[in-house]
C-alpha cells in the first residue's frame, strides 16, 4: 500500500473472451488475445483504462498512438471511448464490469459482446491509495463504482478493519462480494439516477475509528461534492487520507449542454483553476463550489 507504481502508456488491442450478465445493469466482459501479451497493471484496487469501441457498423476500434508516453488522439473518435474499471487481470486476461444503462454506443456494444469482438484498452492508472499502516477504512459506493469497491475489498488484507456501503437501486443490483474476516458490508437501495442518492448522508453518519485509516468514496459526480467537503473540512482528513471520486453525472447530456452554453469568459475561468499550483484538494473545493453556484 502505498506509493502506486505509473506505468508507461500503451495501447492495447483485446478480443472478448466471454460475456456473461451479473445484474440487471451489470455485464462481465473477459478479453484476453495476443494483443494483451504485455499488458501490465499497477496492482490498485480502483485502477481504471479507457475502452476504446469500433463505430457502429465496424469490426475494428480506430486506436490513438503513443508518443513521449502521450497519447496522439488523431482520427480517434471520443465519443467512442469509455473509462472502467479493471475488475480483475491475470496474464493475458483482463476482466471488465461494464455498468449498462439506457442509451449509448458503450452500453450498446456491452448488450451485444460475444466471443471476438474487440476493442482498444489503454494502460490503467490507479487511485486508491491508502497509507502502508493501514488499519481501518470505509469503502461507500454506488453501482458504477461497485467493480472497483470489489476489486478493493478482495485485496484488502485479512487485519484491515473495513466498513463497506454500496448503494444500488434494488435487490436485484447486489452482487457476492469477496468475504473478508474483519468487514462489515451493508447494501442500501436508491440513488443511481432512479432518486436521491444518499452517499453523502452515508459519510456523514459513519463514525470515524481510531488509528491509521483511509476512506474511499466513489459515485455520482455532484453527490460527491458534498462529501468531499465534509471529509475535507468538517473532519479535516488530509489528502493523504481519502479518496473521493466522481464516476458519472446523472443527466450527463444536459449537464453538458448547460456547461457548453456558458460564455467563453466563464469557462476559461473554470478550465484555468486546474492550471493554477496550488492543491489538488483547493482546486476540487472551489471548482465544485463554482459549478454549484452556476447550477451545475
Amino acid at each position: 500500500m502505498g506509493d502506486l507504481p505509473e506505468l508507461p502508456m500503451k495501447v492495447f488491442r483485446a478480443e472478448v473472451l466471454s460475456a456473461v450478465d451479473l445484474t440487471p445493469s451489470m455485464r462481465r466482459v473477459v478479453f484476453g488475445g495476443p494483443g494483451l501479451a504485455d499488458f501490465a497493471t499497477t496492482g490498485a484496487g480502483d485502477e481504471y483504462l479507457r475502452v476504446l469501441f469500433p463505430a457502429p457498423g465496424e469490426a475494428e476500434p480506430v486506436l490513438p498512438v503513443v508518443e513521449d508516453n502521450v497519447f496522439d488522439y488523431g482520427a480517434v473518435d471520443m465519443g467512442l471511448m469509455r473509462t472502467y474499471t479493471v475488475r480483475h487481470f491475470e496474464p493475458g486476461a483482463v476482466t471488465i464490469d461494464l455498468v449498462i444503462h439506457d442509451g449509448g454506443v458503450a452500453a450498446k456494444w456491452a448488450r451485444e459482446a460475444k466471443p471476438g469482438d474487440v476493442v482498444g484498452l489503454n494502460t490503467p492508472t490507479g487511485m486508491y491509495d491508502p497509507p502502508p499502516n493501514l488499519s481501518w477504512q470505509i469503502l461507500i459506493a454506488d453501482c458504477a463504482a461497485l467493480p472497483a469497491a470489489a476489486r478493493i475489498l478482495e485485496q484488502t488484507p485479512a487485519e484491515v478493519s473495513t466498513r463497506v456501503v454500496i448503494e444500488v437501486p434494488d435487490v436485484a443490483h447486489q452482487v457476492v462480494l469477496a468475504e473478508h474476516p474483519r468487514a462489515n458490508v451493508t447494501w442500501i437501495h436508491g440513488g443511481n439516477g432512479r432518486g436521491q442518492s444518499r452517499l453523502e448522508e452515508i459519510v456523514k453518519s459513519l463514525p470515524r475509528p481510531d488509528g491509521s485509516g483511509y476512506v474511499w468514496v466513489s459515485g455520482e459526480s455532484k453527490a460527491l461534492r458534498g462529501v468531499r467537503r465534509h471529509l475535507r473540512k468538517v473532519l479535516g482528513l488530509h489528502a493523504s487520507a481519502y479518496k473521493a471520486v466522481g464516476y458519472w453525472i446523472e443527466g450527463a447530456e444536459d449537464w453538458s449542454a448547460k456547461y457548453d452554453a456558458l460564455d467563453d469568459a466563464t469557462r476559461a475561468s473554470l478550465e484555468s483553476l486546474w492550471e493554477s499550483d496550488r492543491s489538488e484538494e483547493e482546486i476540487e473545493d472551489e471548482y465544485d463550489e463554482r459549478l454549484t453556484a452556476l447550477g451545475l
